[in-house]
This record gives structure tokens, sequence and C-alpha cells, in this order.
């Protein structure tokens, strides 16, 4: 038993209310704030409908691998290899495209079963050889990494990507607003209501609450385990797919960074209106608080290196929170 869950058990009623309070709401009152200090700092530039428009859009990306991230985590395990993989599917599909002349459709549709079995792959090692979910999809993201350099020779592949390809992720098909959203709602409703609304979802909660538990009642923990590898591995390459759209070019390591973003954004969530528990809404509103902090920072000029320093201590808040909403559940 930890200390914190022993310190929690000696405090007041109303102090584990404030403490239950903050571990719940927390998040959401500070992207209130901070929308609210953002706007009375800079009302000109930052509380419009085309910033917001643009924060939606430039954190879409983010949203997408965060969502399938979430998936994995709510199943127990850590997935490492999702912004590996982001970026080797950004410069395979852009290969694909302008190197082999595969038609758009059936390259991005090879792409995305090129991420299911990365993820199918994650969970066998997993599941069926043992190994920690850490090391396993830290050392598959490496290889990864690896496949990435050999395909391009560490070489971007920017000349003779088409337009139809720019415009996935550039342009807007629907009520004039940016694919890049509208695809993010798309995937992210399609993963809440298999989470919530589904008997598979109920099973990856269960397996993510109480693994032997869940077994023992006849759930095959091995499958729903897998499962949510792959669900994380498919929003990884759709992710990739929609950046080598956005920035033209398919490169090694475009997509790298979306990694810790994409872990702050599912922590950050797992403390939003449940006790430590990670789910799909939450990580839309970790990704938000991300996604605005670096507007209002690039609003306000900030150097670059604060948003690295934004970002990890947005993690480490994250982490906490999460473990303190855990405790307060469990005291």
């Amino acid at each position: 038993m930890s200390d914190l869950t022993l310190g929690s058990r000696h405090l007041s009623p109303g102090a584990k209310a404030a403490l239950g309070a903050f571990a719940r709401y927390g998040t959401i009152i500070g992207l209130l704030a901070m929308i609210a200090a953002f706007s009375l700092l800079s009302p000109r530039a930052f509380p419009t409908l085309n910033n917001f428009t643009n924060v939606l859009n430039q954190a879409s990306l983010a949203m997408i691998i965060a969502g399938g991230l979430t998936l994995a985590v709510i199943v127990g395990e850590l997935d490492l290899s999702i912004g590996f993989a982001a970026s080797f599917h950004g410069i395979l599909v852009t290969g694909l495209i302008v190197q082999n002349d595969l038609p758009i459709p059936i390259a991005i549709l090879l792409v995305v079963a090129l991420g299911a079995f990365i993820g199918l792959v994650n969970g066998f090692i997993v599941t069926k050889m043992r190994v920690n979910s850490v090391i396993a999809t830290l050392g598959v993201g490496t290889i990864i990494t690896g496949a990435a350099f050999a395909y391009s020779a560490g070489v971007p592949i920017v000349s003779g990507v088409p337009e139809a390809f720019l415009q996935l992720s550039l342009g807007r098909w629907l009520f004039d607003i940016p694919n890049n959203i509208v695809i993010m709602v798309l995937v992210l409703g399609f993963l809440w209501l298999l989470v919530e609304r589904t008997d598979i979802g109920q099973q990856i909660q269960a397996v993510g609450g109480n693994a032997a538990a869940a077994r023992l009642a006849g759930i095959n923990v091995d499958r729903v385990k897998t499962l949510g590898f792959v669900i994380s591995g498919m929003c990884a390459a759709l992710t990739g797919i929609l950046l080598a759209s956005r920035l033209g070019s398919g490169t090694a390591s475009a997509a790298d960074s979306y990694l810790l973003t994409a872990f702050a954004a599912v922590f950050l969530g797992s403390a939003t209106l449940r006790d430590g528990e990670f789910h799909i809404l939450g990580t839309l509103v970790g990704a938000l608080i991300i996604a605005i902090g670096f507007n209002g920072l690039n609003i306000f000029g900030a150097p670059t290196y604060s948003q690295y320093v934004f970002q990890g201590a947005i993690l480490i808040v994250a982490v906490g929170m999460s473990s303190l909403g855990r405790v307060l559940a469990e005291s």
C-alpha cells in the first residue's frame, strides 16, 4: 500500500471531497482558465473563430494518435511505438504514391493495414511472449525507425506528391471545415462508441480494470489486449498519412514528437471527470489543453524551448493527477 493511499485515509471527509473534485474537474477548470487568460491577454488574436478552428486543426492529428493510444492504455498496456510508426507510415504512403504510382486510396488502405499488422505484432509479443509492453513497443518502434531510414535512405520524399493527396489533409470538403477536424471527430466518435456502447468495449474496460477477474469471467484477455494494440497501430498509421499530406512530403522522423504529446493527452484525460480512468472524452480534453497551451505560447512569441518545458510539465502534472484520482477512488 502506497504512502499516498495511507495519507488519504487520514484526511477529513471534506478534504477528501475537495481533492476528489480537484482530481476530476481540475483539468476542465484549468482549460477554461487558460482560455479566459489568453482571451484577456490577447483579445484580438486568441478568442476568434479562425484561431479556434486553427487550434482544432493543428491538434487533430495528435487527437487521433492519442485516441488510439487510449485503447492500448485502457487494457493496461503502453504503446511506445506510435510516434516512430506514424513517421514510417507517412514516408511509406508518400513513397507508394510517388515512386510506385499506386492510386491514393490503395496506398492509404495498405498503410493502414500495415499499422494494424504492427499493432498485431506488438500484441503478440506482449501477450504470447510475455514481454513487458514498454520494452516490446520500444523495441518495435526502434525497428520501425530503421525501416523508415532504409526505405527512404534518410532523404525526404518531396517531389511529385499529387495535389489530390495534399487535399486529403489541407482541403475542406464538408461545410468549409478542415478535413483533419472532420476525420478526427469521426475517429474519436467511433472509438468512444466502441468503448462506451458495445460489448467489446465492456470487455476492454474489464481487462483494464482487472485482467485476472476478466479472465475468470470468460473474457479472452490476450485477444482484447491485442485489439487495443491493433487500434493504436491503425490510428498511428492514419496520423502518419494525414501528416504526410499536410507537410506535402514523407520524412523519416516527422511524427516522432507525437509520442510525448499523445501520452500527455491520455494521462491528462484520465484525470478528467473520472477517478484516474482512461477514456476517450478525457483524452480529447487533454489534447485540447496541450493544443491551446501551444497556441497561446505561439501568439505571445514564446521561444521554442518553452513548448518542450510546457509539454514535459503537463505530462508530470497529468500523471500526478491521474494517480491522485485512483488513490482517492480506492481509499
